[in-house]
């Protein structure tokens, strides 16, 4: 991999000194790099000095690729050597190594500036699937080299529980971008996020859940209407309000009157039952270990995520509050409604709570009535949402496995088993 995949401006010296690229190839061994830098480093009688511009070296399952770009260093008050001179010492170094080493080395003229793109900000652009196929990756390439766009490096970021890449894009306006590999990700099948390189990717400090359908399988109020015999009335509005087509209080409120007279138990009941979505445990203790704020905003009620919450060891949860008198339901709310504008406003509160600037929050959900939250956060996720939904969000991931936000954020797989205690599971 990259020892460093954020594009960076080639170092130039001071004079328009001749420079050249070695590019070492065969299997990995110890001992190559140190072998290569050291015969670089003595040179011998009239050959020139040379400086280190740029490295990258990168190993794929034992096979190495190894290049240094070298400049020719003026020595004293004489000029910078000739480009032939600097050539002709550097065949010889190949040649040594390859020797010594049992591997490949070319030597080549890098005397012609490389002129990075100006165009836009680098991006990384993130490729998830499971798998992940070859004709996402072709695709994405084909897009961005299609708006002028340049891959500038590839990392894997994980291989389980989906399998990620990291591309890092100079060159390539962000509304294209994202655009383009949309497409790319609906013919494909493959998951393509976009993030602006920078240290705000990395500076993320609170995330928001949404519970029903994204922290936990299916949805709450669904589960209380079956036990209402009402199941199949309360799904349609269910539907019609995560798709955006009915306001959500108006739905909601419709939802809960349905379950007037039920005992309270049955709250403790659904509760039991939850399923959390494969990865759940694993994101939030991997995201706590690395300092973040985690909690939950819900549409669903208090009765069952406060406890959830406190399961998960999360720093906060907001959510409705159903009305129960004499150990019944009685069909109603009690207090502010958490719907759409809501959801944002609770984001803000607790990030405000916190001290956390907005541009440092991540929210996921997967209904309409988290697109103000999904749009108020830093960066907002829409997980295994409506196409409605999708379309809105910064990005969206379709992978089964909540912990795969992870790699959006920017993590890989090996930090993620870094920060899980060897005890723990997802």
């Amino acid at each position: 991999m990259p020892l460093d995949p954020t594009p960076r401006p080639p170092t130039v010296p001071p004079t328009e000194a001749p420079r050249a690229l070695l590019t070492v190839s065969g299997a990995d061994r110890p001992g190559v790099t140190a072998r290569l830098f050291s015969a670089l480093a003595a040179p011998g009688d009239g050959a020139p000095a040379v400086e280190v511009l740029d490295v990258e070296q990168v190993v794929v399952h034992g096979h190495l690729v190894l290049g240094v770009v070298v400049g020719a260093r003026a020595g004293g008050d004489g000029p910078a050597a000739e480009e032939t001179a600097l050539l002709s010492f550097l065949s010889g170094v190949a040649g040594d190594v390859s020797a010594a080493m049992g591997v490949t080395v070319e030597v080549e003229s890098a005397s012609e500036p490389h002129r990075a793109s100006t165009v836009g900000r680098p991006h990384h652009v993130i490729v998830l699937g499971r798998p992940v196929p070859p004709d996402a990756v072709a695709g994405a390439a084909r897009a961005i080299a299609g708006i002028g766009g340049n891959i500038d490096a590839i990392r894997r970021l994980s291989d389980y529980p989906v399998t990620s890449f990291e591309l890092t894009v100079s060159g390539a306006e962000a509304t294209r971008l994202r655009t383009e590999l949309a497409s790319v990700a609906a013919a494909t099948g493959a998951d393509i996020a976009v993030e602006q390189v920078g240290l705000a990717r990395r500076s993320k400090r609170l995330i928001v859940l949404d519970v029903d359908s994204t922290l936990v399988r299916g949805e709450v109020i669904d589960e209380l209407a079956a036990r209402a015999g009402r199941a199949a009335e309360v799904a349609r509005i269910t539907a019609a309000a995560m798709n955006g087509e009915l306001d959500f209080a108006e739905s909601l409120r419709a939802r809960v009157a349905v379950l007037a007279g039920l005992p309270a138990e049955v709250l403790d009941e659904v509760r039991e039952a939850l399923v959390l979505t494969p990865g759940a445990r694993t994101l939030i203790r991997t995201l706590q270990r690395l300092g973040f704020r985690c909690g939950i905003v819900s549409g669903g009620f208090t009765q069952i995520t406060d406890p959830l919450a406190e399961t998960l060891g999360l720093d906060f949860s907001a959510a409705n509050t159903l009305e129960v008198v004499d150990g019944e339901l009685t069909g109603r709310l009690v207090g502010d409604i958490v719907d759409r504008p809501g959801k944002a406003r609770a984001l803000a509160r607790f990030a405000e709570q916190y001290g956390i600037p907005l541009e440092q929050t991540v929210a996921v959900g997967d209904g309409a009535n988290d697109l103000d939250m999904l749009n108020t956060a830093g960066l907002g996720i829409a997980f295994n949402a409506k196409p409605f939904v999708r379309e809105q969000a910064h990005t969206a991931l379709n992978q089964p496995y909540l912990d795969a936000v992870l790699q959006v954020l920017g993590f890989t797989r090996d930090e993620v088993l870094d920060a899980i205690p060897a005890s723990s599971s997802g």
